[in-house]
């Protein structure tokens, strides 16, 4: 039984006002809090933000090759008929966006204000994903001077809309590190993304909540308290959010890499009969928004982290026109692999590819991390995607399958552009997915490879890094199943 990816969704969640909230500026903040101004000065419009190029490439109105095209920098040359609707999905504005963290608290931890709450309960029951009785959980809201005897309790972090103070986030616990409003913050804004996009993909898909089986949540936030720390899940509670109440599901945590982590075990799952329909899921990474922000300031640029990316894709049996998943094509890293970029790509590309009896030349397209090189080159951190093709590019190179002189022309041909926020997660490969199950569909492209690395060394336990990859290969129809 062969597995495909039937459908996916894409969407960013501008969070302009979550920055200082950001593990970066909140850490620099602590310190210098005259730094503020700084960075309120330096924070985007909406208007600019949806007009941002790699930002219509995420949610699929333009394709990644298309940036080769637009005028750089890509924050100054703004798109100008920009809408905040894409074939993947959307981008949502902050005030809306609170509606969906109120409609996601589950434990009365989010209080906003009367004023605000009036402000945006319009916008917010508009969405056509949002439900009369999730409207109904917005509630009136608390006076602003309620709210400021919460703040001065000490045991909350105000919430802001355009510098203002519009509402508070509570601790669940006044002794508990990993419950205090930091975390939960971060808990909060991963699921309220996740579930938004989770919905986008179920629209996309036909599908009906109940209809699906299992979720596997894939962002880098973990969820506990002080006994579990991250032993939780995140998956049920977007679930739960998505009304899937015929599914279960857990977490899956491979820092950079588990998005394809995920999607492979879900391939696997559907492959082996235990499930029909999972979800691969995963909302953004709140610690991430404002990481490169004191760069950005140095180079006078905007603020270019102040989105929250969404993913999600549907992995399914065999429908005979959605794109298949070689699971006789996974690559992964192992223990011994090497720690060498060199070593790291051939473990992930080379080797899997030979295994099925194919040669780099035989993908028309690689997604690697997908890193917007804007936001990156900044702070000295290179261009991610640009330094992974070229590795790439050099393997073929010495595998006699170019000539050296054509490294140039394969980054830019089987590669592409990066345009994903810099969440660890979302860049990791997936954020290609639409485009590329578009293209199979059209019959212009009949294989993609996706390939993430992860940085096992990050937590202190291993000097080890990790990555996985798998290729997608367009669906030869029912008749040759």
């Amino acid at each position: 039984m062969s597995v495909v990816v039937k459908e996916c969704a894409f969407v960013l969640v501008n969070v302009p006002d979550f920055v200082r909230y950001g593990s970066k500026p909140m850490r620099d903040l602590e310190e210098n809090p005259a730094l503020l101004p700084d960075i309120e000065r330096a924070l985007r419009t909406f208007e600019q933000v949806i007009g941002y190029g790699p930002n219509q490439v995420f949610v699929g109105n333009l394709r990644p090759d298309d940036l080769h095209d637009l005028p750089q920098p890509w924050y100054t040359n703004l798109l100008n008929a920009a809408g905040r609707q894409g074939p993947f999905g959307e981008i949502m504005p902050e005030e809306e966006f609170y509606g969906w963290l109120k409609i996601a608290d589950a434990f009365d931890i989010v209080a906003l204000e009367q004023s605000f709450v009036d402000r945006i309960r319009d916008a917010v029951a508009q969405h056509p994903f949002i439900s009369s009785e999730e409207i109904k959980k917005l509630g009136t809201g608390i006076s602003a001077g309620q709210n400021q005897k919460i703040l001065e309790e000490g045991f909350a972090l105000p919430l802001y809309y355009r510098g203002e103070v519009i509402g508070s986030l509570r601790s669940a616990h006044d002794k508990d590190d990993a419950l205090k409003a930091e975390v939960l913050m971060e808990n909060l804004l991963a699921k309220a993304s996740g579930a938004l996009v989770m919905r986008h993909l179920m629209k996309r898909a036909g599908i009906k909540p109940q209809e699906v089986d299992f979720i596997l949540e894939c962002s880098e936030t973990a969820i506990g308290d002080r006994y579990n720390r991250g032993g939780g899940s995140l998956s049920k509670a977007v679930g739960e959010m998505c009304r899937c109440q015929n599914a279960t599901g857990h977490d899956v945590r491979a820092f950079c890499a588990s998005p394809i982590y995920a999607i492979v075990e879900a391939a696997a799952l559907v492959e082996a009969g235990i499930y029909r329909n999972v979800v691969v899921v995963g909302g953004g990474c709140q610690a991430k928004i404002g990481m490169k922000y004191a760069a950005h300031l140095k180079h006078n640029m905007p603020i270019l982290e102040d989105v929250l990316g969404g993913i999600a894709l549907l992995i399914t049996r065999d429908d005979g026109v959605s794109p298949r998943i070689r699971l006789d094509s996974v690559g992964k890293h192992d223990i011994g692999a090497g720690s060498s970029q060199q070593a790291i790509m051939t473990a992930l590309v080379v080797k899997p590819l030979a295994r099925i009896g194919m040669k780099m030349m035989d993908i028309d397209k690689y997604a690697t991390e997908l890193h917007n090189p804007e936001v990156t080159l900044p702070s000295g951190s290179g261009n991610t995607p640009y330094t992974n093709y070229r590795i790439m590019a050099s393997l073929a190179a010495l595998n006699h399958e170019i000539e050296k002189t054509e490294i140039e022309k394969f980054v830019k041909e089987r590669g592409m552009p990066g345009f994903s926020p810099t969440q660890g997660h979302v860049p990791a490969a997936v954020p290609f997915l639409g485009h590329a199950l578009a293209d199979m569909k059209q019959g212009t492209m009949k294989r993609a490879m996706f390939v993430a690395k992860g940085s096992l060394f990050l937590g202190r336990m291993s000097q080890l890094s990790d990555g996985m990859s798998f290729v997608l290969e367009a669906n030869p129809g029912p008749e040759q199943r």
